[in-house]
């Protein structure tokens, strides 16, 4: 498992790894919630599939950002679906992608303003 020191060294982050990461934020969860959370908080504009959820899910492993719960929270729960969840680093890679493209919309509002007036 890699964990780099800063934050910002895995910016930017992909589209699916930052909407996973904003579905973990709210809780453990499994990779067909994940779907459906994703789906929901973006109004149905990003969809993503199994294979592309699952490749980011084991990226984000990799990168430390998320982990399995060695317990499950669940007990009548179908014992074939993996839980995840977000890891306090991870948590710390999301609020900084959060910055980021904040940053980047405040650049592009001020862009848009210094055009309007000229």
């Amino acid at each position: 498992m890699s964990n780099p020191e800063s934050p910002e060294a895995l910016l930017p982050l992909p589209e699916a790894a930052f909407h996973i990461l904003l579905a973990l934020s709210g809780g453990d969860c499994h990779g067909y919630g994940i779907i459906q959370d994703v789906e929901a908080r973006t109004s149905g504009a990003l969809r993503l599939s199994p294979g592309t959820l699952y490749r980011t899910i084991q990226r984000l492993l990799e990168q430390g950002l998320i982990e399995e719960p060695r317990r499950r929270l669940r007990l009548k729960d179908d014992p074939r679906r993996r839980y995840y969840r977000i890891t306090p680093f991870g948590t710390a890679v999301a609020r900084a992608e959060t910055r980021r493209l904040s940053e980047l919309v405040r650049m592009a509002r001020s862009a848009w303003r210094a055009a309007e007036s000229s």
